[in-house]
């Protein structure tokens, strides 16, 4: 089944008449015999809308009662069951009411669609996804029903329905859009002139890339290359060079002489990679053409002039902008120039623009000489090679060996050439050349020593000679520099594959980055500068290098800007221009580290002011509940003690003092627990280790258990080693862990304490039959003021745990929770083993002697 059309009308603004405009295309396709039904329009009480609703087919619409009223949506199944030809449904970023088939009516408009249906609707520029936030900083009202900008662009028409604003306004005033008691508020308020203007500026742009769309779809279709001036673009065409800036802004003005002019600045780069411009200029460039509203792009191409003009025909463009030619005068005699061969193809559809500059006529200067890449000592052999080669060759060839003939004197001689390409580049080569060719006509042809020629074949021998030699040295030399150039690019393909990776693990540390830099680039120090402002000084965010770090960016040997205040700066030497591409990145990657580094300490402060917030609120929760019932009890047995209109007998006064008693017990219990958690929350707990035995400690953990004989039972064997432990920590831990295994354990099963040594440690286990916990659970009910289960809230703050689990890590040991095979949970706290008894059991002989 084909998926049906869509024709969207889109509105300026409210009242525009999009409903109108559909329900008279309903009308017309109604009259031309076309099956068209109304399933959704809402009229809003406007007469001349309700008016157009007579004499269409209307299917009934859906109620839905939501929240105690009666609502009215689209019946999508009814639609579906009469499938109609074209269906008109209203208001496509309408939100349907809870308990619809669909959350949102352009879901709606999706499944008519699928099923064949044509759908005609309406939707407000307002309502785009895509233009909520400008739409609210123009109107000051944030759209809450949207409609995903896909929706719209994948329909087959968007047809614009737009009104001036003085028009619409009138409109407004006249009660064609709402009812007269809310007009004045409604041109006070969305419908001022000044937002009516901006909505309808919104609408006709976004129409007008929507149309652009279709036209370069079009042409891409039917393969028109010719270019149509439906639109002013303008190409600029960069070379890397200072001229650039002037070239852009010259752009700017003129895309602005017309509206809807668009900028497009680009820079062609050979294939070979051989010749490139200044990456930081070319950096400057982009970000320059990007703030005023253009794009920059990069093309590869060995035809500069043919590959510009192909952007620009692809791009629809209608004018080329380029600098007036760097080149002197003489320079001319090799060609006429990127501008004079643009201007000459470019054709009556394309006009081109050349634009004076500062730098025209000045060269281009020469390019940086291979020699000073290849070293001193390089050059040097190079050069030997080349003039001292051939030198030593006549030498040879005229005195130590016969004749051998000029062919293989002239192969002779070849040999020194290449070598000298191989070893200093071009220009010794070039050399070696022109002063074997010398050689070869004073010393090995007639008539010798003498510069002329008497044979003309000789002559021409030479000549090829000498032909022969420059263009084997310019393919060596050119073969070397693409070789050279191939581990140059290996190279930095390893240094950024190294970067990249660094960034996607997140393991790279500021420091350490910089120290990558220093190493990389062989630089004394790397310091990354940043300030505030343009006029706030500069400080130091990260460094390193045994020399001292520069104050400001211009002080240092080289500097690369990240953004408008962060600078990363080198010392030690210059860097040619190549190597800035690397550094770029390595500065982009530095800003980010920093800002990374920033970003987790202000989380990890986040973090613990949150964690601070939610102790203070639990502890404010204790106090207020926790710890007013113990002397809500303690008040009102001292206020019974000291009524005088009740004569308490002997032991009703010892049930007094008892629960007084009690209550302060379990005051003091509450308030320890929560000095401890303070002291282990500060840093301030500092054990006192020394050698103990359990069975001297444990017992007296058990003292604050109501009945321990009967409520636990104790399985520590005398033979366990000592341990190194605090023994006041390790009795307060052992009491809470044993306290809370009471609270859970049922009455008639004893919690079982018990300890066994393992190897260098020794295992205290708590063990309790109670209802246990999941594990998902089992770390959580170590955090303070948790309680797991439905426990009473009088029955503590929930920090026991909490502060055993600290007092064991603070002793060395650890407090971890297991399921007790059965049912229950057991506590295992595990300590360190006395060194000096595990020495005395490794002195044990392996028999005993009588």
């Amino acid at each position: 089944m084909a998926r049906g059309k869509l024709r969207i009308y889109l509105g300026a603004a409210p009242g525009v008449g999009k409903t109108y405009a559909m329900l008279s295309e309903a009308h017309r396709r109604t009259e031309r015999g076309t099956d068209c039904v109304v399933a959704f329009v809402e009229h809003h009480d406007r007469p001349r809308t309700e008016v157009m609703l007579h004499g269409l087919e209307q299917i009934p619409r859906k109620e839905l009662e939501y929240r105690g009223s009666v609502f009215t949506e689209m019946d999508v199944n009814a639609v579906l069951a009469r499938r109609p030809q074209v269906a008109l449904v209203d208001e496509l970023a309408h939100t349907n009411i809870p308990g619809s088939r669909n959350t949102k009516r352009w879901q709606d408009v999706e499944e008519l669609l699928a099923a064949g249906i044509d759908v005609i609707s309406t939707v407000n520029i307002q309502h785009l996804e895509s233009l909520g936030d400008v739409v609210e900083s123009i109107t000051g009202i944030r759209q809450q029903e949207t409609v995903p900008d896909e929706v719209v662009r994948r329909a087959d028409q968007v047809e614009l329905v737009d009104m001036s604003p003085p028009a619409l306004r009138r409109r407004m005033a006249h009660g064609n859009i709402y009812k007269p008691d809310k007009v004045d508020a409604a041109l006070s308020n969305y419908f001022r002139p000044g937002n009516l203007t901006a909505l309808r500026e919104l609408a006709l742009l976004w129409v007008a890339d929507r149309v652009d769309e279709y036209l370069q779809a079009y042409r891409s279709e039917h393969q028109v290359s010719k270019i149509w001036g439906s639109r002013e673009r303008i190409v600029v065409g960069l070379t890397g060079g200072p001229e650039g800036r002037t070239l852009i802004r010259r752009a700017v003005r003129l895309a602005e002489k017309g509206a809807g002019g668009e900028v497009m600045a680009v820079y062609i780069a050979r294939s070979d990679g051989l010749t490139s411009a200044s990456p930081k200029e070319l950096a400057v460039q982009r970000t320059l053409v990007e703030d005023l509203g253009g794009t920059f792009h990069h093309v590869v191409g060995d035809d500069i002039p043919a590959a510009l003009l192909d952007f620009a025909r692809g791009a629809n463009a209608t004018q080329i902008v380029l600098g007036v030619s760097r080149r002197k005068g003489w320079q001319y005699i090799f060609g006429p120039g990127v501008g004079a061969t643009v201007a000459r193809d470019s054709g009556p559809d394309l006009d081109v623009h050349l634009i004076t500059h500062d730098e025209a006529g000045k060269g281009r200067g020469l390019p940086v000489a291979r020699g000073a890449r290849l070293g001193r000592a390089r050059l040097l052999w190079g050069w030997l090679t080349g003039v001292g080669g051939p030198a030593l060759l006549t030498l040879l060839l005229t005195s130590a060996t016969p004749h051998l003939g000029l062919a293989n004197d002239m192969l002779l001689f070849l040999t020194f050439t290449v070598a000298a390409a191989l070893l200093g580049g071009l220009l010794p080569a070039l050399v070696s050349a022109a002063f074997g060719s010398l050689l070869l006509n004073w010393f090995f042809t007639p008539p010798l020593h003498r510069i002329t020629i008497a044979d003309p074949k000789n002559m021409v021998a030479i000549a090829v000679f000498f032909a022969v030699a420059v263009s084997v040295a310019s393919v060596v030399d050119l073969a070397a520099r693409r070789t050279q150039q191939a581990a140059r690019l290996r190279a930095e393909a390893e240094i950024l594959s190294f970067l990249a990776g660094s960034v996607l693990r997140g393991e790279t540390s500021l420091g350490a980055l910089l120290e990558r830099v220093r190493e990389t680039f062989s630089m004394e120090s790397v310091a990354l500068l940043e300030r505030q402002s343009e006029v706030a000084p500069w400080t130091c965010a990260g460094s390193v290098g045994p020399s001292q770090i520069v104050e400001r960016p211009e002080d240092a040997d080289v500097d690369v800007p990240v953004g408008d205040h962060m600078a990363l700066a080198l010392t030690g030497r210059v860097l040619p221009a190549e190597d800035r591409r690397v550094l770029a990145a390595f500065a982009a990657q530095a800003a980010v580290v920093l800002d990374r580094q920033r970003l987790q300490s202000e989380a990890a402060q986040a973090k613990m002011l949150a964690e601070g917030n939610r102790m203070r609120t639990a502890l404010l929760s204790a106090v207020s509940h926790d710890l007013r019932t113990p002397l809500a009890g303690i008040k009102a047995s001292v206020t019974s003690l000291r009524s005088d209109d009740v004569e308490w007998s002997e032991e009703d006064q010892a049930d007094l003092l008892e629960a007084i008693e009690e209550g302060a017990d379990r005051l003091d219990h509450l308030v320890g627990n929560l000095l401890d958690m303070s002291r282990l929350q500060t840093g301030t707990v500092a054990p006192l280790i020394r050698e103990i035995d359990l069975d001297e400690v444990v017992p007296m953990a058990l003292g604050g258990i109501p009945d321990p004989d009967s409520a636990v039972v104790l399985e520590i064997p005398e033979t366990l080693p000592m341990v190194a432990t605090d023994k006041g920590l390790l009795e307060r831990a052992v009491a809470n862990v044993v306290e809370n295994a009471v609270k859970y354990s049922p009455p008639d099963e004893p919690v079982l304490v018990s300890a066994s040594a393992i190897a260098d440690r020794v295992e205290v286990r708590v063990v309790d039959r109670g209802p246990g916990v999941p594990d998902e659970a089992k770390d959580r009910i170590f955090e303070p003021f948790q309680r797991y289960g439905d426990t009473p809230r009088g029955n503590g703050v929930g920090l026991g745990l909490a502060v055993a689990r600290g007092f064991a890590e603070a002793m060395g040991g650890t407090l971890n929770a297991e399921d007790t095979p059965g049912g229950g949970l057991t506590m295992v706290l595990t300590l360190q083993a006395a060194t000096s008894h595990l020495s005395a059991q490794r002195d044990l002989p392996a028999t005993a002697t009588p």
